[in-house]
C-alpha cells in the first residue's frame, strides 16, 4: 500500500511549496487589484440572502420547519462546498443576527466558514490560521470590502496546538459566548476541541475524516508539531465522525446535520435543540456516495496507521 503513498506524499509537498511561491508572488499587489470586484459581488450576495433569510423568518414565526434537513438549506459564498447557506440558515433559525464566529485554519479568507457572516451579515470575526502567507492573503481579502471597512475581523498567524489555544483566544480578544466556531486544521482538531474551555459556542462545524468507518472512534495521536500534507501519507490525519461525536455529547453538543459529503459536520450547543433543529445519526451523515467510495478506496491505505481509540 505504501509504495503508492509515497511519491503521492513527495508531489504533495512539491506543489505546496510551488503554491506558496505564487502566494508570495500575488500578495505583491494591492488588495484592490486582487479583488477588484468584492464589494460589488458581496452587495448581490446580501440582496438575496436577506430575501432568504426574511423567508426563513416568516416560516418560523408560523411555527413551519422549512427542510427535513439542514443540507437542504446549503448554499455557497465563499465555503468549499454549500456550508454557507447551512451557517446562515442555523443562525436565522436561532434568531441570531449580528453576531461572532471564531474559525480556526481560515486559509487565505476567500474560501472559509466566517467569510460569509462578516462580510455579509455583519459578525464579529476572530480567525487563526498558521500560515503566515495565509494571514496575509486574508487580512487582504476582507480590507478589499467596503463592509469590513470599520468592523474588520481580528486575524492571528498561530500554530494551534491543545496547549494555546485557549491562551490565544483570550490574547486576541474573544468573548465567552460565541455564536459559531469552525475547526478545521487536518490534524489535531479532536485534541483541540477537547482542549477549548474559554469559548462556549452555541454552534460548531467541524471537518472530519469519512474515509474511517462510521463505527470506529478514531483520531491520530497527540503531536502539537503534527501537518498531515508534508507526510508521506496524508490521508492520515484529524478524527473520524464518531469520536467526534462522542467528544461533543460529552462536552453538551448534539450532532444536528453536515454537508452533502459526509465530512463537514454541524452540532448544536444542547440547551437550544429545538423542533426546528434535531438530532442526526452519524449514519444519516455518511449515506452519500463520497463517504462511501472514501471507506472503500481510501480506507485500506490507512487502515494499519497508528490511530488512537478514543
Amino acid at each position: 500500500m505504501f509504495f503508492f503513498a509515497q511519491p503521492y506524499g513527495i508531489i504533495i509537498v512539491e506543489g505546496m511549496l510551488l503554491k506558496r511561491l505564487l502566494k508570495r508572488i500575488y500578495l505583491c499587489f494591492p488588495a484592490q487589484w486582487r479583488f477588484p470586484f468584492a464589494s460589488l459581488v458581496a452587495s448581490i450576495y446580501q440582496q438575496q440572502q436577506r430575501a432568504l433569510v426574511d423567508q426563513w423568518k416568516r416560516w418560523k414565526c408560523m411555527g413551519i420547519t422549512p427542510y427535513t434537513s439542514i443540507q437542504e438549506a446549503g448554499f455557497r459564498c465563499y465555503s468549499q462546498f454549500e456550508e454557507d447557506g447551512i451557517i446562515l440558515y442555523l443562525m436565522t433559525m436561532l434568531g441570531i443576527d449580528n453576531g461572532l464566529v471564531v474559525e480556526i485554519c481560515c486559509g487565505p479568507g476567500h474560501e472559509c466558514m466566517a467569510a460569509n457572516l462578516i462580510i455579509n451579515h455583519g459578525f464579529k470575526g476572530y480567525l487563526f490560521d498558521g500560515d503566515p502567507l495565509n494571514v496575509a492573503q486574508a487580512k487582504s481579502f476582507f480590507a478589499a470590502h467596503k463592509d469590513c471597512l470599520l468592523y474588520k475581523p481580528e486575524i492571528a498567524s498561530r500554530w494551534i496546538t491543545a496547549e494555546n489555544i485557549n491562551s490565544l483566544l483570550a490574547e486576541i480578544g474573544c468573548p465567552e459566548e460565541v455564536d459559531f466556531l469552525s475547526l478545521d486544521i487536518d490534524g489535531n482538531d479532536y485534541w483541540i476541541w477537547q482542549a477549548i474551555e474559554c469559548i462556549k459556542p452555541k454552534v460548531c462545524c467541524f471537518e472530519t475524516h469519512n474515509v474511517i468507518p462510521t463505527d470506529l472512534s478514531l483520531t491520530i495521536p497527540y503531536n502539537p508539531s503534527f501537518y498531515s500534507w508534508a507526510s508521506a501519507q496524508p490521508e492520515f490525519r484529524s478524527v473520524s465522525l464518531m469520536a467526534m461525536v462522542q467528544l461533543c455529547e460529552r462536552k453538551g453538543y448534539t450532532l444536528i446535520g453536515g454537508h452533502r459529503h459526509g465530512f463537514n459536520v454541524f452540532f448544536l450547543r444542547n440547551d437550544l435543540l429545538s423542533k426546528y433543529l434535531t438530532a442526526i445519526t452519524p449514519e444519516e451523515i455518511h449515506s452519500n456516495y463520497w463517504t462511501k467510495y472514501s471507506q472503500r478506496y481510501r480506507w485500506p491505505m490507512v487502515e494499519n496507521m497508528p490511530w488512537v481509540k478514543v
